[in-house]
């Protein structure tokens, strides 16, 4: 619906569910707009500036937007160059000094790179907003605004979004020359695929990771996404799903974007099974073989559940949707509900064990939530955990209770030198031995010499238990 129009060069916004060709729709005019080095007038444009911008909200977005438009100019020779933020700016910025023709980026990281100096907007031919209503949300109003104003007045602009809220249709009336507007969809309420079976549980938090254990051994289960509110929670159900025997990995935004990018590459390559993400992915990742969505977590409003189920039933693939919603979270799940008109008003309380949930999954009778037993939790012996018999204290070590008493008598001593301290409170006598030389060298030590000294430690010696 879009090329014949944009190929023309007018601007337009195209607005339709998610998983129906947005990127190629914008794609493929410009990679055909766009002079390539093979043409005889290449030579004429300044070297190695970006003949087009396409802005996307994430880096995976930003990064499945490349790719694919590297597929497409590839007999043309066009070079594509991805930017974003969390890696160094190193290699971008030798990219763009080398020279590249497309560009794709997320905000923040474009607009620091045109600061430095180092991009170069002013020769661009075509913008494209890519998930515009997501950049919205995202708060990126404002750093979309001077990027355009970076760019030259005569520049074609294509502006999608699967939403068309209010600042959006302002932005499109301040910086777009009368766009058409193309809408592949009657009403926004038709949001979600029609190819995508959608299930609502009432589920308790802590049966969650055992219902989507079973749910991975359903019959024709294939890739999973599971969605959760928090990136700590991602962590949490991504280790408690590998500890029960998955191929699982978390993506959130806490993870480096080594890291991120890792955990994608292995989900494209049927590495992990399944990959527990916050709404950093919920956007644009198109991944084949996603046969399950599962929201752990009610998603805050309508568009996030629109955009979170369209991870699976892409390209006209059919695909399971299943939200598991909290008691706290039924007057959301009703707002949602309502919002999108559908039949799911009253969530059906479900436990790991309902008959419904493994009649609704295909789930064999008698699966349960893990395919390895859990790890046997290890009991150190009596002797190991730092206990110690009176007799085992080791030889040199200072008996700290000599001079303790209990109920008004000397404390038992486990070796010889508390019971010489304790003789002379009971016949006055004064211990003979190492220990009466010992004392004696102390009093001295202290100042106090002579006969004298001897007589008072003494003295000194032999009052002391008694008074204790």
């Amino acid at each position: 619906m879009t090329l014949s129009v944009a190929l023309l060069g007018t601007d337009l916004i195209g607005q339709a569910r998610t998983g129906t060709g947005k990127t190629l729709a914008f794609g493929i005019p410009v990679v055909q707009r766009s002079v390539s080095p093979k043409d005889p007038d290449y030579s004429e444009l300044p070297q190695g500036k970006p003949q087009a911008l396409i802005v996307a909200p994430t880096r995976e977005l930003a990064l499945q937007v490349s790719g694919d438009l590297e597929v497409a100019s590839r007999d043309r020779g066009l070079r594509v160059l991805t930017v974003y933020g969390g890696v160094g700016y190193e290699p971008q910025l030798e990219a763009l000094e080398t020279g590249v023709d497309i560009v794709v980026g997320t905000p923040g990281r474009l607009i620091d790179l045109a600061n430095r100096k180092a991009l170069d907007l002013s020769h661009v031919h075509a913008l494209v907003l890519d998930e515009a209503d997501e950049m919205l949300d995202l708060g990126f109003l404002d750093d979309i605004q001077k990027l355009i104003r970076m760019t030259p007045e005569t520049r074609q602009t294509m502006l999608f979004s699967a939403t068309m809220p209010a600042p959006i249709v302002a932005l499109a009336r301040t910086y777009m020359r009368h766009p058409m507007n193309i809408r592949a969809e009657s009403s926004y309420e038709n949001a979600t695929v029609p190819a995508t079976a959608q299930f609502i549980y009432l589920a308790h938090d802590l049966d969650k990771p055992e219902i989507i254990g079973r749910i991975l051994q359903a019959e024709d289960v294939g890739k999973m996404v599971v969605f959760t509110r928090t990136k700590r929670q991602a962590q949490r159900v991504a280790d408690d799903l590998v500890e029960r025997g998955f191929k699982a990995s978390p993506l959130h935004g806490d993870m480096a974007q080594v890291a991120r990018e890792k955990a994608l590459t292995k989900f494209r390559e049927d590495k992990i099974q399944v990959l527990v993400a916050t709404d950093v992915a919920a956007r644009g990742i198109d991944v084949a073989g996603v046969s399950h969505v599962v929201n752990y977590s009610c998603p805050e409003d309508d568009k996030t559940y629109v955009h979170r189920i369209g991870r699976t039933g892409r390209a006209g693939a059919s695909g399971i949707a299943i939200t598991l919603v909290d008691a706290t979270d039924v007057h959301r799940w009703k707002m949602i509900n309502k919002a999108l008109d559908l039949p799911f008003d009253e969530p059906v309380e479900t436990y790991s064990t309902s008959e419904h949930l493994f009649h609704d999954q295909g789930i064999p009778p008698g699966t349960k939530g893990r395919v390895v037993p859990p790890a046997p939790v290890e009991r150190k012996p009596r002797e190991d955990r730092g206990e110690r018999r009176s007799g085992d204290r080791p030889a040199g070590t200072r008996n700290r209770n000599r001079t303790r008493t209990r109920g008004g008598q000397p404390a038992a001593a486990s070796g010889g030198e508390a019971q010489g301290d304790a003789a002379p409170a009971a016949d006055g006598e004064r211990p003979a031995g190492a220990n009466r030389n010992r004392r004696r060298r102390r009093r001295r030590s202290g100042g106090s010499g002579g006969q004298g000294g001897d007589a008072q430690g003494t003295s000194a010696e032999a009052q002391a238990p008694a008074d204790a």
